[in-house]
This record gives structure tokens, sequence and C-alpha cells, in this order.
């Protein structure tokens, strides 16, 4: 995966802190929404935010 840069880090690095207040294992997010990002469709981005983020959801 290339180095993140700009928004794309900063929204990382925003959502990352957000879910970690919220769960305890936030490695289980994170491999979930960096496995799912590639194929998701742009107008469904907010299906993956930490807030509104299911496990396993397609």
């Amino acid at each position: 995966m290339p180095l993140l840069r700009g928004p794309t880090r900063h929204w990382m690095a925003t959502s990352v802190q957000q879910q970690r207040s919220r769960w305890a294992d936030h490695a289980i997010y994170l491999k979930d929404v960096l496995t799912r990002l590639p194929t998701h469709r742009a107008s469904r981005i907010d299906e993956l935010l930490p807030h509104r983020w299911q496990p396993g959801a397609s």
C-alpha cells in the first residue's frame, strides 16, 4: 500500500481516533475497512465511518 498523504491520511487518523474511544479492538475495524475500501462504492463511503461501521457488511 502506498504511503497515505493529505486528506486520506487525515481521514484515517481521525477515524482511528474516533473509533479508538468506542472499541477496545480497533485492529478489527481497520483491517475490515482497509480491505473493503478499494471496492467500496464512493456513494456509500459513510458506511465505513466508525459510528456507522458494521463488521463484515457488504
